[in-house]
């Protein structure tokens, strides 16, 4: 099932008098039930790609859909609306709120919405388990590991069933377990039918993509993974 997809779609920006593109034309779909690596080094136009599929920003040229929706000429209000009901954000600082337990910082998004408390909180707890956290609903995030942070922070993107969930650097604080486990987690996510898109310059995931995006100087390359690895190869 297609869940986002790209037309022609490229990202310019203006720096005094010259532009920059940071996003040449790019088509691409993205479907349930695959986790696909958006994969190049730093500054290339990664985290660009992946704000065009999640519509934080809006193509300077080109066509975006979501979710079946054409997001041209939507208000910023339908955006954000359209934002909320598909897509969940993961960031590589975590992001959880110092103060609140585990449960409470996964059920916010959803008391945000107007759930009720109840509500909010059973699919928190029901997130957190699906994450393998039930056993650490009381905690405060200073309590926790990196990688048991990260699962918070997936299981809060995760808690409103969102169809597509958007990674940037999940990994790039974690060690080599904590690694694992997160990617092994979204790999069950996909599994389950749920788009699972990951920004990364990091070559150990590539055996936990489905498809591979490379992205280079702002020009976006769809590899399978043995194509990409067969590249990689050549190089050395």
């Amino acid at each position: 099932m297609e869940i986002a997809r790209l037309e022609g779609a490229t990202k310019v920006y203006r720096s005094g008098d010259s532009d920059i593109t940071a996003l040449s034309p790019t088509y691409i779909t993205i479907s349930g039930g695959e986790l696909v690596l958006i994969i190049g080094p730093s500054g290339s136009g990664k985290t660009t790609l992946l704000s065009l599929l999640g519509c934080v920003i809006y193509p300077t040229q080109g066509k975006v859909w979501l979710n079946g929706t054409y997001t041209d000429g939507l208000s910023d209000t339908a955006m954000a609306r359209l934002r909320l009901n598909n897509v969940g954000f993961v960031f590589q600082a975590f992001n959880l709120i110092a103060p609140l337990s585990v449960e409470d910082n996964v059920a916010l998004p959803l008391i945000l919405l107007g759930k009720k408390s109840a509500e909010a909180h059973a699919a928190a707890r029901a997130a957190l388990d699906r994450l393998g956290m039930s056993h650490r609903l009381r905690s405060l995030p200073k309590m926790l590991s990196g990688g048991e942070q990260q699962r918070v922070a997936i299981a809060r993107a995760l808690v409103s069933d969102p169809p597509m969930i958007l990674c940037d650097e999940p990994t790039a604080s974690l060690d080599v377990a904590s690694t694992a486990i997160v990617m092994n987690k979204l790999k069950d996510l996909a599994a389950s039918g749920k788009a699972v898109i990951v920004v990364t310059h990091d070559q150990r995931l590539i055996q936990f993509a489905d498809r591979i995006i490379e992205v280079t100087n702002g020009t976006a390359s769809e590899r399978t993974v043995s194509q990409y690895i067969k590249n990689l190869e050549s190089k050395i």
